[in-house]
């Protein structure tokens, strides 16, 4: 049986896979908190969720979903 393989991109079109580290490209609002995260904050060790234009990470310690039109491969 063969899995469909997705692609996941960043903002350049670098392909991104598991435990890859990432760079933010811009300042992004926090849904649901005042918190604020900031241009050029390293995401490391993500991870790749069904949608191809989302990955899992922690950022200050706090889980979230960062979309991947916001990131770059570090």
């Amino acid at each position: 049986m063969k899995f469909f393989e997705m692609e996941v991109k960043d903002s350049n079109g670098n392909i991104l896979n598991d435990g890859d580290s990432v760079t933010v490209i811009k300042d992004l609002k926090v849904k649901g908190s005042s918190d604020v995260i900031k241009r050029g904050t390293m995401v490391k060790n993500i991870r790749l969720t069904d949608d191809p234009a989302e990955i899992d990470c922690r950022v200050n310690k706090t889980a979230m979903v960062l979309r991947t039109e916001f990131v770059k491969k570090a």
